[in-house]
């Protein structure tokens, strides 16, 4: 657990990058030197920005494997590890904690919709197999599913190695009753774009947002400048996002964010694959309206 208190901050979920339908594993070598050089306090694999369900559970160990080697230890790397499988989500958190990664977000297991009891007996089998502190990646618009503070708090008593959440849901209140529950130990990161600052003045210790693989410095300083209760700045910062967060969703997450991506040079393809397409012509124009007034392409050019 000597890791945990590294664990915080502005923490983006990587895309990955497609190229003639395959990985591309030197883009995303490229993308982890990206994030670390911009100031992220850390990377996160395999997350929902990842499009992990479609992506083969050898390539998501190797992405694993490449984020790890990449940051040598200067940044943590937490490893989204879920799936609707407990075989198959048992794989890819093995893999993960051989590999050395410093924290674990495991998803609840989406489209069986299990009831309470089962998210308990999922979760505590998993965390019995390793030591590795491990978080529960909260998502009900992707999964369908909640987990109730009732179920939180059992996890915890039987999992101390259980330290956290990624709250992708709009409820305040749900934060502010886990920390009450928890103490102010317990990690939460924002999950909502719209809710990164105002999750964080009320006690979340970071962000996992997709926004931050484009704009990671911004979103490294917000962080910064709540820790230093300098409010006003972190809610300066917040706004000079606003239409950004919002383009994130103009389509599925992350057709725009690839676009944009590409658009500025970060990503050398915004390839996906089925059933995810990239960006039309219409949301192709409506992106680099956003690009153009958050003057990110005048950045470009100069």
């Amino acid at each position: 657990m000597s890791s945990l208190q590294r664990i915080k901050g502005s923490i983006p979920p990587v895309v990955t990058p497609i190229r003639d339908g395959e990985v591309d594993y030197d883009a995303y070598r490229s993308l982890i030197d990206f994030q670390t050089s911009q100031g992220s306090h850390g990377v996160l694999v395999n997350g929902t920005t990842a499009e992990p369900s479609t992506l083969t559970t050898d390539e998501r160990n190797r992405l694993v494997d490449i984020a790890v080697d990449t940051v040598a230890g200067k940044i943590p790397v937490v490893a989204a590890t879920g799936s609707q499988s407990l075989a198959e989500t048992e794989v890819l958190t093995r893999h993960a904690v051989n590999a050395g990664v410093d924290a674990l977000l495991i998803v609840t297991p989406y489209y069986i919709r299990p009831p309470q009891r089962g998210l308990i007996e999922y979760y505590l089998k998993l965390a019995s197999q390793f030591d590795t502190p491990w978080m529960i990646y909260h998502i009900p618009g992707r999964t369908a599913v909640n987990v109730t503070l009732n179920s939180m708090k059992e996890i915890r008593d039987k999992s101390p190695h259980f330290v956290g959440m990624k709250h992708a849901v709009n409820d305040l209140g749900f934060v502010t009753e886990c920390l009450a529950a928890f103490g102010d130990d317990f990690k939460i990161f924002v999950g909502l774009e719209e809710l990164s600052f105002p999750m964080m003045t009320i006690g979340a210790c970071g962000l996992m947002n997709a926004v931050g693989n484009l704009r990671p410095a911004i979103l490294a300083e917000m962080c910064d400048a709540v820790w230093a209760s300098d409010l006003k700045t972190g809610r300066k910062l917040h706004q000079r996002l606003l239409e950004i967060n919002q383009a994130v969703f103009y389509d599925t997450n992350p057709i725009p964010m690839k676009y944009m991506m590409k658009k500025l040079g970060i990503l050398p393809s915004n390839e996906h694959r089925l059933p995810m397409l990239p960006a039309s012509p219409e949301l192709e124009e409506r992106l680099d309206g956003v690009l153009e007034r958050a003057g990110l392409l005048r950045e470009i050019a100069a």
